[in-house]
């Protein structure tokens, strides 16, 4: 009995807040990592007990106090003595010097020159630029530098690994990310890498360069993808420790291709634009695509540590909302390359895609607008991915004239062409914005949107997942929050009034370039991410054969689908609602910018400008948050007809044609 009101009473140990343990921990320049070696638990154990999900037991409960004790005691400054103040005397006589380090004869030692300060650096942050001249030197995100005792790439990976750089987990149940060593053109020199790969199909160093030879005895080994631009290197787990590092071969196009356009910058501020992405959203990866469906994987674990009730010990366990099996696609939504598709009809394959619609002016608009201008919607289908519900874990389910629930997701096959919609806007039911000539196959978001049209939805078949979940809620908003504090950044800020926004954004082609390189990665991780979910072969293949993409978790066209139909009805219904409002039809849309006639050359004459000049709620607006607008491009009404009678598009050359 002793015993177990000893181990309630140690369960009762006392513990910060979870706010003052991260920043304890923080303060002290600690990682999760580290703390989790220390107590031997997993990096997922700190974030939880960091967050509030989940408090230590013992004995954990007891270390993890003493070591956050420590922590704050660390904080306080030592107390030094000071000599009692001496009283004041009269002038001429003499007085006893007070000394803290007297000398056998109360002399004081001569003066000292002074010795300059030596800033101690320590290795700090997610990642470091490696440069070199008479040796390595490594430059960290808060701009100082470090030069190393290495002379090759394995004396790098190895100080790597005890330097202690690393990303903190992104979730409670995510792992620490791998540091990240950006390798300059002078670095990969100086490690007798190649200028360039000649193998330029597969992208990869032959495995047997010397520099790949001498990493094999050090105990060092590559994943399938080899040694290419952005090669991860690691130990096998030894210990339940990590062991991984993320190399950028700068020379090989890593960062300056893939979706990274960074402009050039000297390895300090290279260091610094990187730590800021890694800040916002996560350590580069590979290319932005790459990192986007990395993104969503850190965010959305697939496991999560739980407790075996047979032997108490901790296991891996299934994470709820998280993707945790690669699932097949239902026939309709297989690409045209998937096995699945071989031998369907045309019309059997569901055709859930961005717009691509211009039509012709009447001759009352004209002869009323002199002006065409765009309207272009930020970050559209991250913004459709926000609160999206979608399938998780199970497969697609067959049903035939199932009841319509828009909150299934599944993918429907339906009879839309009875729609009344006015010719004057596109079709939100068809990429072409033509109306449907008879049944297709559509997500839910598009059946849900007809029904609040009026229509009689009425399925006739469907393959319907009956798990449903937000999984890309935490995805957007990171993404979210990354863009906007980018945006601040370069003096564009959220709830201004739409003119103020407009003079904002003219002057966005000023600013800093690495800032706004910034802002195009973070843009290009967003877009990127969803196009991964229905990632094509990346090599040739015959026709029908399955690629690698296939088995990763998120390989989902169906995710993508669904995310692509809710951006272009949320377009459809603000446009809907500008006609009712305004009696003004749109001209052109391609994908998510939309061209509008105009009396006068700017955006504001399109707009309505709602009570506080911020626009209005349902209507397209002018702003900085994902889904609100930006001005495109401003053109003339002949510049719009010449456009079409040469068979083109409009929407897609406002931006890039000379007024």
């Amino acid at each position: 009995m002793d015993g177990l009101l000893a181990d309630l009473s140690a369960q009762r140990i006392p513990l910060p807040p979870p706010r003052e343990r991260t920043r304890l921990r923080t303060a002290a320049g600690l990682t999760a990592e580290q703390v989790a070696n220390a107590l031997s638990c997993r990096a997922a154990d700190i974030a939880a007990w960091e967050a509030g999900t989940r408090e230590p037991r013992m004995p954990r409960r007891a270390a993890y106090a003493r070591l956050l004790d420590g922590l704050k005691a660390l904080e306080q400054p030592p107390q030094t003595k000071i000599p009692a103040r001496q009283k004041p005397t009269a002038p001429g006589a003499r007085t006893e010097q007070p000394t803290l380090f007297p000398t056998a004869d109360h002399v004081p030692p001569p003066p000292r020159r002074p010795v300059p300060r030596q800033r101690l650096v320590t290795p700090t942050g997610p990642l470091a630029v490696i440069t070199y001249t008479d040796t390595f030197v490594a430059h960290f995100t808060n701009k100082t530098q470090l030069p190393l005792d290495a002379s090759d790439l394995t004396g790098l990976l190895q100080w790597t690994l005890d330097s202690g750089l690393s990303r903190e987990a992104l979730s409670p149940f995510d792992q620490a990310g791998d540091p990240l060593l950006v390798l300059t053109p002078a670095a990969s020199a100086a490690l007798h890498l190649p200028a360039e790969l000649d193998d330029r199909v597969t992208l990869r160093l032959p495995e047997t360069h010397p520099a790949l030879d001498r990493l094999r005895p050090a105990g060092f080994q590559l994943t399938r993808r080899g040694f290419g631009p952005w090669p991860r290197i690691y130990r096998p787990v030894a210990n339940k420790k990590r062991a991984s590092v993320q190399l950028a071969v700068m020379t090989w196009g890593a960062l300056s291709q893939d979706g990274w356009h960074l402009p050039p910058l000297s390895p300090a501020d290279l260091a610094h634009l990187l730590g800021l992405y890694t800040e916002r959203l996560l350590t580069p990866r590979g290319s932005t695509a790459v990192c986007g469906q990395e993104l969503m994987t850190a965010l959305r674990p697939p496991t999560k540590p739980v407790r075996d009730p047979s032997s108490g010990t901790w296991v891996s366990g299934p994470n709820p909302g998280a993707l945790r099996q690669a699932l097949g696609p239902a026939p309709p939504e297989a690409p045209d390359a998937h096995p699945l598709a071989e031998g369907r009809p045309p019309e059997q394959a569901m055709q859930e895609e961005a717009w691509d619609w211009s039509r012709q002016p009447d001759q009352q608009e004209t002869s009323r607008y002199p002006h065409v201008v765009g309207l272009d919607t930020n970050l559209a289908f991250l913004s459709a991915a926000s609160s999206l519900i979608v399938g998780l874990n199970a497969p697609p389910r067959h049903a035939l004239a199932p009841t319509f629930d828009k909150k299934i997701p599944g993918c429907w096959y339906c009879d839309l062409s009875q729609a009344d919609l006015d010719p004057r806007l596109p079709s939100p039911f068809t990429a072409t914005g033509q109306a449907p000539t008879g049944p297709a196959w559509y997500t839910t978001p598009t059946l849900e949107y007809a029904q609040t049209l009026g229509m009689d939805v009425r399925p006739i078949e469907a393959y319907l997942r009956d798990e449903p979940g937000r999984y890309l809620d935490p995805w957007y908003k990171r993404l979210r929050n990354a863009y906007i504090d980018t945006m601040a950044d370069l003096g564009v800020h959220e709830k201004i009034p739409q003119a103020d926004y407009l003079t904002a954004m003219r002057k966005l082609s000023t600013a800093d370039p690495a800032q706004l390189a910034l802002l195009a990665a973070i843009k290009a991780t967003a877009k990127g991410g969803l196009g991964k979910l229905r990632e094509g072969p990346r090599e040739l293949t015959g026709p029908y054969t399955r690629w690698p993409a296939l088995d990763k978790l998120t390989w989902r066209p169906d995710i993508r689908a669904a995310v692509v139909a809710k951006a272009r009805v949320t377009l459809h219904s603000k446009m809907r609602n500008l006609t009712e409002q305004t009696g003004r039809y749109p001209l052109a849309v391609l994908s998510d910018c939309v061209l509008y006639p105009a009396r006068t050359p700017t955006a504001l004459d399109i707009v309505p400008s709602g009570p506080d000049q911020q626009g209005m709620k349902g209507f397209i607006r002018l702003g900085v948050n994902p889904g609100f607008s930006k001005e495109e491009g401003v053109q003339s009404m002949p510049w719009y007809q010449h456009q079409l009678a040469q068979g083109l598009n409009p929407a897609r050359y406002i931006k890039n044609e000379p007024v």
